[in-house]
């Protein structure tokens, strides 16, 4: 088994879906290892870029199969690719134990449809749901209801987008 410092990154991308209130979609999560306690369980959809796949493009697939929803306009990218290490304790089962953490590049979009558009017990594509629940929450709320290892990469995405919002 590969050192966990040798571990390359996952490559990513993550979409913060915005209600014309100003809110943003958080998902609670179905599970996954790296979630050890009841209180960070919240999260806004993101997911893997498939060999070849344009970023935006993964972005829209990610969120069609998470939320179902398709019915959105680009607001904006985070310029640069935000990295976060998965913990150690987890690193050996999430992925299979061949990534150490990810790398994400991050966009934000306007939701233009109706919240009934949203299903995320059974998500677009026939993917397997990964959240149970979902509500709209401001912004500035989101750094702390993710994981704490993500909270540098939640952080600064709230930091770019924040003129976005209407807190």
């Amino acid at each position: 088994m590969a050192r966990y410092e040798d571990l390359p990154y996952r490559t990513c991308v993550g979409v913060m879906l915005i209600n014309p209130k100003g809110l943003v979609f958080i998902g609670r999560r179905a599970g996954g290892i790296e979630h050890v306690d009841e209180s960070h369980v919240w999260q806004m959809p993101q997911g893997g870029v498939d060999p070849g796949e344009d970023t935006w493009d993964a972005a829209r697939r990610e969120l069609y199969e998470e939320t179902s929803v398709r019915s959105v306009e680009r607001l904006g990218e985070v310029p640069d690719w935000l990295i976060y290490d998965i913990p150690r304790t987890v690193a050996g089962r999430a992925w299979k134990g061949r990534f150490r953490g990810q790398r994400q590049k991050w966009f934000a979009v306007r939701f233009t449809g109706k919240d009934s558009e949203i299903n995320v017990e059974n998500p677009g594509g026939g993917h397997k749901a990964e959240f149970v629940s979902w509500r709209w929450e401001p912004m500035k709320n989101l750094p702390e209801l993710i994981i704490p290892f993500k909270r540098p990469v939640y952080e600064r995405v709230v930091k770019e987008f924040a003129a976005l919002a209407d807190d």
